[in-house]
């Protein structure tokens, strides 16, 4: 968990059948500490005007698969495409636990209602959806995150 003088970032999250969306709102934040496993996504960094220090672990509702996810680091917040274990109906949370978590939210801008996501998902794929977020090249800010 996030330690005494740590904040804890705004998390949004959508899904699919077979994927996470998760952006983690922290500013200007320069190479966090990140760590995806097969049960969690775990994240620190400093950002934000005041540099502030910010981490947040992320229990996974069910497995994911690491070294089939991405991340981007973007001026204003840290995206990642998480490869979910097992495609199939839409998981109820994406926590482990009945517990409300005051900081994540719905990213309603992602979200799909799992009727209207079949319709919609049948023509995309996801391979190249990850091939568009950038390679491990140091070009761009797209790294896959499950090998570290």
């Amino acid at each position: 968990m996030a330690d005494v003088h740590s904040f804890i970032p705004t998390v949004l999250w959508a899904q699919r059948n077979n994927i996470l969306y998760i952006t983690i709102n922290v500013e200007d934040c320069k190479n966090p500490a990140i760590t995806l496993d097969e049960n969690s996504l775990h994240f620190k960094g400093k950002g934000g005007t005041e540099k502030h220090e910010y981490e947040v672990t992320i229990d996974f509702f069910k497995a994911v698969v690491p070294t089939e996810s991405k991340k981007t680091i973007q001026d204003r917040f840290i995206f990642f495409v998480i490869k979910k274990k097992e495609e199939g109906p839409f998981w109820p949370q994406l926590l482990k636990g009945a517990k409300k978590a005051h900081w994540l939210k719905t990213d309603f801008n992602k979200w799909k209602d799992e009727d209207d996501s079949d319709d919609d998902d049948k023509d995309m794929n996801f391979e190249d959806m990850m091939n568009s977020m950038g390679g491990m090249d140091g070009a761009d800010n797209a790294v896959s995150i499950g090998s570290a």
